[in-house]
């Protein structure tokens, strides 16, 4: 009679020893797990390292992917564009809504201007950038909003730089790696930005929701004096991002403020502007010391 094929593992002690080596691996994983959390809730920088390292690696790999990506989408976009409105309707609508975010930082510098010469006789000027990059990744499906650049400590960016596209501002350098670092979006809930209506100067704290857009919260309440479509720049407030960049536009009225629309879009952007601090004296009283790794 042939044996049965269901047969149990105390008959075979081969059975045994896979099926107690099987829990033990599983053991240890799951205490290496927990491990491993308890590290990164308590310090959250313990494993910067590791991270910078990572993404050192797959640096080049992800910027080639990223390109691939680009020129994917780009040849998508014009096939849209030609069965839809248009390759040149395409093209118009892109340089009106640049158009429209210099329109606002003109204003914005205007209106500083005339504050500054009213007390200095002098202007602002725009800084020069510290490195251009591309846009490498950023995160989708997280809570937290994060993107990588394809340059680190090798070309000069240091934790706490603001990094910039064509249209607005997108954020800050959070880590660095020798060739590449991580950034903290506006959009992130831990992001906090001093900005001001690019029209009047009414101050105000743009925080992150997580989903893409800001909230606005002004400094002086009361009446709210907000309408839907104004326009939001940075103040230069706190010493990290340089007055007058573009950041968002008011898309919905709340009690004490508002919600906006962020107008840099990592999803959309290729590369990116890193820029130095505007004051790196009130930078360094903001951040704390970083880690050997530039991490925050």
């Amino acid at each position: 009679m042939a044996p049965s094929s269901n047969r149990r593992p105390g008959s075979s002690r081969r059975a045994q020893y896979s099926t107690f080596l099987g829990y033990v691996i599983a053991f240890l994983g799951v205490a290496a797990g927990v491990a491993v959390l308890l590290i990164s809730s308590g310090n959250p920088g313990a494993f910067s390292t590791l991270r910078s390292g990572a993404t050192d690696l797959v640096a080049p790999a992800s910027e080639a992917a990223a390109a691939s990506r680009s020129e994917g989408r780009g040849v998508w976009s014009a096939l849209q564009g030609y069965f839809t409105y248009g390759v040149r309707v395409a093209r118009n609508e892109q340089e009106l809504a640049l158009a429209r975010v210099r329109l606002a930082e003109a204003e914005a510098l205007k209106e500083e201007n005339r504050r500054l010469k009213a007390l200095l006789d002098l202007k602002d000027s725009e800084p020069q950038p510290v490195a251009v990059a591309r846009l490498i990744g950023s995160t989708a499906a997280s809570t937290r909003r994060f993107a990588f650049l394809g340059a680190g400590r090798n070309k000069g960016v240091a934790v706490g730089m603001p990094v910039r596209s064509p249209l607005g501002l997108i954020g800050r350098v959070l880590e660095t790696g020798e060739r590449s670092a991580r950034v903290l979006l506006i959009t992130d809930t831990e992001s906090v930005v001093p900005v001001r209506r690019a029209s009047d100067g009414i101050p105000a704290f743009a925080t992150g929701r997580g989903d893409g857009t800001l909230q606005l919260r002004l400094i002086n309440l009361g009446t709210n004096p907000l309408k839907v479509g104004d326009a939001f720049v940075t103040s230069g407030s706190g010493g990290l991002y340089w007055p007058g960049t573009a950041i968002a536009v008011v898309t919905r009225l709340t009690r004490d403020g508002a919600i906006a629309r962020a107008l840099g879009d990592p999803g959309n952007t290729e590369f990116v502007q890193v820029q130095p601090l505007w004051d790196e004296g009130a930078a360094a009283q903001q951040l704390p010391a970083p880690a050997s790794t530039g991490a925050q």
